[in-house]
């Protein structure tokens, strides 16, 4: 298989490199432009590296194929998942081995054995989706599940919560398909004594290694014991404490979880799955202070719970700006008068119902004696709840980033453990540290393991700041040491490999060297992390990499005004997640291209403005920003392209990186210097032309079927036919109006190709006894917003301002009913004062009237069948109570809906009619729409006139706005 190039490069060390990929017959991808790599120059961390090329290798044996061209050339290569490191473990200045892309094959699930083999690019919950029917996890529950890979989980040995119990990924590993720098392949998996004796005896790499390790064990076990500490959170990375066991087993991939690449490529896992318990409940303990929350936890360990965890007040306070509040708000809401100053969720799992009430029972004995620091504790049994709250904690990193207007949580000491009775101490002792310096943070993490997740507030863009990366981070790695715990307990080492020889000290730093330079005797294997035996290879030193925040620096404040989100964007990867019923990045999950996420987009953006700062300097980096612009820019230009503008990362993302926002004034600033597409001027245009289409919609959609060609020929394809509304529209002012009046108003594009449901909509209203008066439509700027027409939207929203601004002052409820329209008036409208006028959506204003006793309800239910219920992707992300609502007036009406989990439907506006996206439209419709609506009986009830088109497109059905059927069931 040819190897797919994209760039090129004139580093003459990369291009052997390059050459001997060739030879070896390197089937995947190459990634070698400056927007490629850049892209791949950040993680989850402070730092910022960009690596000379990315390869995305097809199949297993690419593996083997890089290392063996990695070998002979001496190019360094690290090994790459999904890219939430905290601490730049996958970060390099050579070349990035990106194993998400393709190799992320579940290999087959064994029920009997509970066993399961995967490729390194394996999300976990993707494997815990494919073991959930045979009632089987994988035990290790970290909170970037969504988008954590299994090789990077080996590579970190990552936990997470629960890990008391379930233990670390090395503790579920049986075995290890490895590459080893020789480009051979390795089985690791347990050896008895037998079978490392013979081992030990082989000439090759394998037996050199297996040498070595039994020389260093047998030579170092007293200061083993000394060194590792006696905790859960304990060393892992070249863990000798636990290659060999008691009964003389010796498993090399305890050696090799949590070795970061720095020893060996990982092929191919062999994993243990564990039992799934059915059932689960949990209590919600809310403290006066977070330091009461913390000396309560070994109390709570004692009634044997599956995990405790804990947060503290300043993410329960940004948690209230989160969709998941909606959901969970009732639970956490404190009714007294004292502040909640933290708490502790607490999880029990059963098998049966006995078991559960008696879990519950041990808990609860707990408080018959509640301390006077205890405000309140609850008890969760609702499934939903639970997992929502869950989603709140493992949103806890991305909630942080919006801590501070100027600053963001930022880590780098966030994963400190110790013993769980010494975490008390610990924290104040932290806390005191942070306190010195004037510093604020929000705390959170595994109460029971002793594992605290901390992040302080930081601009990295800010020198000072920046130099307390190294005052706070001595800090801490010393005092973490004291209490007889590490600075590193949970998230791997990365670029804190600085402190691996102070906590190893000398005798077992040394051994650890000896077997880096046994398993990469060139230093070609992620190289300065953990260890190094090479003088001319030092690890890398905390404040020694670059900062991102010094890349970002250098864009001048006066580009940034506008697209300050893709700095805030802290990288914690939940747009990488792959549910396809998620509706947050519908283009990353139809391209698996990262670069197509709004994590790569901000990154895009960044250097895009940096870039253009450095020309505008005139500055020593004036000539190569220009050499590089035109590419990046173009790159950026893609991208931005391929985004459907669903809205979803403005609300789903943590940090409220708000793509689609940033696109509007990107393309506001592109198009000033390049010709813009003519489709954009009829699109931009289209509501104007509104009136016009609507006096003849048949002479209309004639026309439009006689302009086919010109129309494809500017790249529009399967347009929406005008449709032909029934009822007359009324004026702004509402002459004979009553107590019972409601003013419906209209939007363009729904009046112009869906008018039946506006019909419906006043339909519904009057059957329920109001008087409804139509407005004429008003064009709301969304095409112009999305294509960048600056200026002739702000126009177009100060003419609506003013229109609904009439309409207010006559103090009628004011009635909307598109999803779109509505996120548009409160996302891009905050400058405007219609922004500022009430527009009710009509599912607000059904459930408001009903709970008001405005609308009777319907005391027997007609029809008990549940009526599936499909979310626009922008509703779902910019109004999470809607699904509630609807489900409320439906029962209202005797009737019951089941809103589905669904992604985006692929066609969002124009994107689907845009011809080079017509593809990608159909891929993301086929995710997670085509079966549900294909397999589905009776009506499908669709709220955005955008999925209504899609599935009259690709499944040739005609779904029903809500309203619709509501009509005709208030009709008799």
């Amino acid at each position: 298989m040819k190897a797919i190039l994209s760039g090129t490069t004139d580093d003459s060390n990369l291009q052997r490199f390059l050459k001997a990929l060739e030879t070896w017959h390197f089937g995947g991808e190459l990634g070698l432009s400056h927007a490629q790599r850049t892209v791949f120059a950040t993680d989850n961390s402070i730092y910022e590296r960009l690596p000379k090329a990315v390869l995305f290798p097809r199949e297993p044996e690419d593996l083997n194929r890089i290392m063996r061209a990695a070998r002979e050339t001496r190019t360094a290569i690290a090994a790459r998942g999904g890219g939430t490191g905290t601490n730049g473990q996958s970060l390099s200045d050579s070349v990035i081995v990106d194993c998400s892309r393709y190799l992320n094959r579940i290999l087959g699930i064994d029920p009997a054995t509970r066993t399961a083999v995967v490729e390194p690019g394996v999300i976990l919950d993707e494997l815990n989706r494919a073991a959930a029917p045979h009632g089987l996890f994988f035990g290790p529950t970290v909170s970037t599940a969504s988008r954590a890979t299994l090789g990077g989980m080996a590579a970190t040995d990552a936990s997470g919560k629960g890990s008391r119990i379930f233990g670390r990924t090395s503790d579920h590993v049986l075995s290890m398909d490895v590459v080893l720098s020789d480009g051979s392949d390795w089985q690791a998996a347990p050896l008895d004594a037998e079978g490392f004796a013979a081992v030990c005896e082989r000439d090759d790499l394998p037996g050199v290694l297996h040498r070595s390790l039994r020389d260093i064990l047998d030579a170092e076990t007293d200061e083993i014991a000394r060194v590792f500490p006696i905790m859960n959170r304990g060393l892992t990375g070249y863990n000798l404490k636990e290659v060999r066991d008691d009964h003389g087993v010796f498993r090399l991939s305890k050696l090799l979880c949590g070795s970061e690449g720095t020893l060996a490529l990982t092929k191919r896992l062999n994993l243990r799955l564990l039992k799934k318990k059915p059932l689960r409940a949990l209590m919600v303990v809310a403290y006066d202070d977070a330091m009461a929350a913390l000396s309560d936890v070994e109390r709570l360990v004692a009634a044997d719970p599956v995990a405790v965890e804990f947060i503290d007040d300043k993410i329960l306070g940004l948690a209230q700006s989160d969709p998941v509040w909606a959901d969970i708000e009732a639970v956490l809401s404190h009714s007294g008068k004292a502040k909640v100053g933290g708490l502790n969720f607490v999880e029990v799992q059963a098998n049966d119902d006995t078991e559960l009430e008696s879990a519950i029972e041990r808990l609860g004995a707990i408080f018959e004696k509640r301390p006077s620091s205890v405000l309140d504790e609850r008890v969760v049994r609702d499934p939903h709840v639970i997992s929502q709250l869950w989603s709140l904690r493992e949103k806890c990193v991305g909630l942080l980033g919006r801590m501070d207007k100027s600053r963001q949580g930022t880590p780098f000491v966030e994963d400190a453990a110790v013993p769980p009775q010494n975490l008390g101490p610990f924290v104040k002792g932290f806390r005191d540290i942070l306190d010195s310096h004037g510093l604020a943070y929000g705390m959170f993490g595994h109460a029971d393991v002793g594992c605290v997740h901390v992040r302080p507030a930081l601009d990295m863009r800010r020198p000072d700041d920046a130099a307390m990366i190294r005052k706070v981070s001595d800090a801490v790695a010393a005092l973490a040491q004291s209490h007889g715990g590490l600075i590193w307990g949970e998230h791997g080492k990365g670029v804190r490999g600085e402190y691996v020889p102070m906590v190893f000290g000398a005798r077992l730093y040394d051994a650890l060297c000896r077997i880096k330079n046994v398993c990469d005797p060139h230093g070609i294997l992620n190289p300065g992390k953990i260890a190094n035996p090479n003088p001319k290879q030092a690890l890398k030193a905390i404040d020694e990499v670059p900062f991102r925040g010094s890349r970002d620096a250098q864009i001048d404040s006066k580009m940034l005004g506008g697209f300050e989100l893709s700095v805030r964007c802290n990288g914690n990867g939940q747009c990488f997640n792959r549910n396809f019923d998620d509706a947050m990045c519908p283009s990353y999950k139809a391209t698996g291209d990262r670069s197509k996420s709004p994590k790569g987009r901000a990154a895009l953006i960044r250097e895009w403005l940096r870039l253009r700062s450095d020309i505008e300097s005139g500055g020593i980096r004036a000539n190569g920003a220009r050499r590089l612009l035109p590419e990046l820019e173009a790159a950026l230009h893609e991208s931005l392209s391929d985004c459907l503008g669903c809205k979803a990362c403005a609300s789903q993302c943590p940090v409220k990186v708000d793509i689609p926002a940033m696109r509007s004034r990107f393309w506001a600033s592109y198009y000033q210097r390049h010709r813009r597409p003519l489709r954009h001027y009829l699109l931009g245009g289209l509501e104007t032309l509104g009136p016009l289409m609507r006096l003849s919609p048949a002479f209309t959609n004639v026309l439009m079927h006689i302009s086919g060609p010109l129309l494809s020929a500017m790249g529009l394809v399967d347009l929406p036919r005008v449709s032909t509304p029934k009822s007359a529209r009324g004026a702004f002012r509402c002459h004979g109006a009553n107590d019972r009046t409601v003013v419906l108003v209209e939007d363009t594009f729904l009046a112009t190709f869906d008018g039946a449901v506006i019909d419906a909509c006043q339909a519904l209203l009057e059957n329920l006894g109001y008087r409804v008066v139509r407005t004429a439509p008003l064009p709301n700027g969304k095409a112009q917003h999305v294509l960048g027409f600056k200026n002739a939207f702000e126009k177009t929203a100060g003419r609506r301002s003013a229109g609904l601004e009439t309409l207010a002052k006559e103090g009628y409820p004011l009635i909307g009913i598109e999803p779109v329209v509505q996120a548009m008036e409160s996302d891009e409208y905050g400058s405007q004062e219609a922004g500022k006028v009430a527009i009710v959506s009509i599912d607000r204003f059904l459930e408001g009237e009903i709970l008001a006793g405005r609308i009777r309800r319907r005391t027997s239910q007609s029809d008990r069948t549940d009526l599936p219920l499909y979310l626009h992707c922008t509703e779902k992300a910019s109004d999470p109570g809607s699904a509630n609502r609807w489900q409320s007036i439906f029962a209202a009406f005797g009737l019951s809906v089941n809103p589905l989990a669904t992604g985006c439907c692929g066609m969002a506006g124009t994107f689907g009619h845009e011809r080079e996206h017509a593809e990608m439209s159909r891929k993301i419709y086929d995710l997670s729409w085509r079966q549900r609506i294909e397999e589905g009986n009776g009506p499908a009830l669709v709220t955005g006139f955008s999925c209504r088109c899609q599935v009259k497109r690709f499944s040739g059905k005609r779904a029903q706005h809500p309203v619709e059927l509501l009509a005709a069931k208030s009709s008799g």
